[in-house]
């Protein structure tokens, strides 16, 4: 084998390897169990908040210094913003029977992994209601070359999924048909672990 032609298959080995690690696959599944600890312990504070009052949670800066709430009561929603530090957001958050510590304390492990957004996700299957917690991360990694989306969505499901050959979710009766959330496809991480990547937040 010649030289140029030698160069030329490992320039092409070098290019699919990097369009394979930059895929959103990888990105996801990678950054997931770098981060799984910070992410279940996310899922697991803002469940526990979100039975006090419904509620989601965003921080509305790249710098996460600006905290925003979707307050959901019987009759409206409220949005409230609030820099980290501002004595007022305390006395708002007892009001619906928030506690400032534990909110600060979910804040910190938002910030830790570039978390935008949690919510809580309603959905029905045959009729009987299910929720999900959605956890929207910008992590650096989706900055690498190759990927055109910006946000990495995990659900938290609370009961195992089913999943087709591909990995993709699925739902219905049987579970024959895709199983769509806000327009996107989800894919396995594990059973009642989901991904997408996409340029919407929530």
């Amino acid at each position: 084998m010649n030289k140029p032609v030698l160069r030329y298959g490992i320039v092409c080995i070098l290019l699919a390897g990097m369009l394979y690690a930059c895929s959103p696959k990888n990105i996801s599944s990678k950054f997931y169990y770098e981060n799984e600890q910070t992410l279940d312990l996310i899922e697991k504070s803002y469940k526990a908040q979100h039975q006090k009052r419904e509620f989601a949670i965003a921080f509305t800066n790249k710098k996460f210094k600006t905290l925003s709430f979707e307050i959901i009561t019987d009759s409206m929603t409220y949005i409230n913003e609030y820099d980290l530090d501002d004595p007022a957001m305390g006395p708002m958050l007892a009001k619906y029977n928030l506690d400032l510590n534990e909110v600060l304390g979910l804040a910190k492990l938002m910030k830790l992994i570039r978390c935008t957004w949690v919510n809580n996700f309603d959905y029905y299957i045959n009729e009987k209601k299910h929720s999900l917690t959605f956890i929207s991360i910008r992590p650096v990694a989706l900055n690498a070359p190759f990927t055109y989306k910006e946000y990495y969505i995990l659900t938290y499901f609370n009961q195992p999924q089913t999943f087709d050959e591909s990995g993709r979710l699925l739902t219905g009766r049987e579970a024959r048909k895709l199983h769509k959330i806000n327009g996107e496809i989800f894919h396995r991480i594990n059973d009642k672990v989901c991904y997408t990547i996409s340029a919407r937040f929530r």
